[in-house]
Parts: structure tokens; sequence; C-alpha cells
């Protein structure tokens, strides 16, 4: 027993000089250079990561949603300022917006808002003012 006391006993006094010298013989600069390689190495491989990523988005184009591009018919309110003939939505917001700005009716003090002449106060509801957001909501109703 007298054995395994002592061999326990010197197995403990061996590790602790054996850590402080470990940690003695570490300076600083010795203790940041090991850091800084670690570091960089993964960075450098994410970045690689992340292009080949970019380019794999990039190579397929981005397809149009199908129910933008339907042609809808505009009701006959909404066809006196953008015209009788089945346009997709997309077209007929681009028509409308031509169309406010042709004839100037954007509010100059908050550019959201638009002020409606005749034929768009027929679109809008009878409504003299609407929100850029609220006008997509209102010709959403006029075609079918």
């Amino acid at each position: 027993m007298a054995t395994a006391k002592k061999s326990a006993a010197t197995k403990t006094a061996a590790k602790k000089p054996a850590a402080k010298s470990a940690a003695a013989s570490k300076s600083p600069a010795a203790k940041s250079a090991p850091a800084k390689k670690a570091s960089s190495a993964p960075v450098a491989k994410k970045a690689a990561g992340k292009t080949a990523v970019k380019a794999a988005k990039s190579a397929t184009p981005r397809a149009p949603n199908a129910a933008f591009m339907k042609p809808l018919t505009p009701s006959d309110t909404l066809a006196a300022v953008v015209g009788a003939a089945p346009l997709p939505r997309t077209e007929v917001t681009k028509k409308v917006w031509d169309y406010i700005k042709k004839n100037k009716l954007q509010d100059e003090a908050n550019k959201r808002n638009i002020n409606a002449d005749d034929k768009l106060k027929a679109v809008f509801g009878g409504k003299k003012q609407v929100s850029m957001f609220e006008m997509t909501k209102l010709i959403s109703g006029h075609l079918k």
C-alpha cells in the first residue's frame, strides 16, 4: 500500500512541474501567434465557401412569378387610364404611374400620396387622395 501512495504522489508531483514549465515557457507572443494562424484558416475557407454559394445562386436566373405575368382585363374605369387591352398586373401598375407622373398628380409635400383627377377618382372609389399602397389595393379591384 505504501508503494501505491508513493507512486500516486510522484505522479501528481510530476504533473505540477510539467504544467508550470509549459506555462512558463510560453510567452505572450507565442500564445497569440498560433491563435492567429488557427483563426485565419477557417475564415479563408468560409470566404471561399460564400463565393461558391454566390456563384451558384447567380448562375440560375430568377424566374418571374406566373401570377404577375398573367394578362388581366381592366374594368371600364381603369381602361380610361391604361387602355382596354389585357395587361399583366405589373404593366398596369407601370402605366398608372406613367399617367400620374405625366399629369403631375403626385403630392409635393408627401411623395407617397397621389392626388386624383377625374379619371383616377373613379378608379379610387371617389377619394381625392390615396397613398401609393392603398392605390395598388384599389387598382387590383378593377382587374379581372
